[in-house]
């Protein structure tokens, strides 16, 4: 999950240890390293890293083992006077993938055009888009590796959504965060929902009309109806890297658990994930619904 929403303050909990940790950087090292060897870098439910940055440094010589980061920029040129040779407008982004918020790194690689099960493979798909994941790699407690969408500095993440006029950045929540009314939404008691947010209002609107007719429940987390109730998962952060485009706006997907699982035959590892994506369908509606989306909205935008 995001909480993207400017007015969101931190837990008691994370904002006493950071406001600790900023007071030690004031009065010097040693006092920051006696306070970091008092505790663990991170802890289960208590402790958000405050960026990248500060996770890869916490984490120095863990990359590949703890976490790990993957991306792909297409080899683009135009040489030519007479022709305009068509370039890339659309990044996929999985800011918490793996283990972190599952199913999204999988996601991200079909929505690109890759296959989950062969990520340094040929596409699959005659179109393919550039992306970007950061993903947890622990047995558990991955969501110690969580950095709140706002947070993210990693420099390719941001130069990979700088250099697109559209992102489409994927995250996971649960059913009962959303805390939508009961026997109201969704109303056949499907907890299958997609929260769609960002700053692309075009680009919304085009998520909600295929995601619903695809099957998947969705909605407009800036419509009037549910702007209020679901401020904390609609991704309206200018600092949010799905709104960090050469348009300044983007969207974003929060996906319950239910659906993410509901993608895979075996969704409760990441094997099992990456060998059962194409078996049931699912994952495959749910995939094209997302890249029907995006054409939509690249078709209104015209290269000047």
């Amino acid at each position: 999950m995001t909480t993207n929403h400017s007015s969101t303050p931190p837990s008691a909990s994370r904002r006493t240890v950071l406001t600790a940790l900023a007071a030690a950087a004031t009065v010097g090292s040693p006092v920051l390293a006696q306070l970091a060897s008092a505790a663990p870098a991170y802890a289960a439910g208590e402790v958000e890293h405050a960026s990248n940055t500060a996770l890869y440094q916490a984490l120095a010589g863990q990359e590949g083992t703890t976490f790990s980061r993957r991306f792909r920029r297409h080899e683009q040129f135009d040489t030519s006077m007479t022709t305009v040779a068509p370039v890339r407008r659309t990044a996929i982004l999985a800011l918490h993938g793996g283990g972190i918020e599952i199913g999204t790194s999988e996601l991200c690689l079909g929505i690109a055009g890759y296959s989950p099960s062969d990520a340094a493979g040929a596409p699959i798909l005659p179109t393919v888009h550039d992306y970007w994941m950061f993903e947890g790699l622990l047995s558990q407690d991955n969501r110690d590796l969580h950095v709140t969408s706002k947070n993210c500095d990693d420099h390719v993440a941001l130069s990979t959504a700088a250099s697109h006029l559209n992102v489409l950045s994927l995250h996971g929540c649960q059913f009962d965060q959303l805390k939508l009314p009961t026997g109201t939404y969704p109303p056949t008691g499907d907890r299958r929902v997609a929260v769609v947010g960002g700053l692309n209002k075009a680009f919304r609107t085009a998520l909600v009309q295929e995601l619903n007719a695809a099957g998947f429940p969705a909605i407009d987390s800036l419509a009037p109806a549910w702007a209020t109730l679901l401020a904390d998962f609609n991704g309206d952060h200018t600092a949010n890297p799905a709104n960090r485009t050469m348009l300044g706006m983007g969207a974003q997907l929060e996906l319950t658990t239910e659906l993410r699982k509901s993608l895979f035959t075996d969704p409760d590892s990441r094997g099992g994930r990456a060998g059962t994506w194409d078996r049931n369908g699912e994952f495959v509606k749910f995939r094209d619904a997302c890249r029907r989306a995006i054409a939509t909205v690249e078709a209104g935008q015209p290269l000047l």
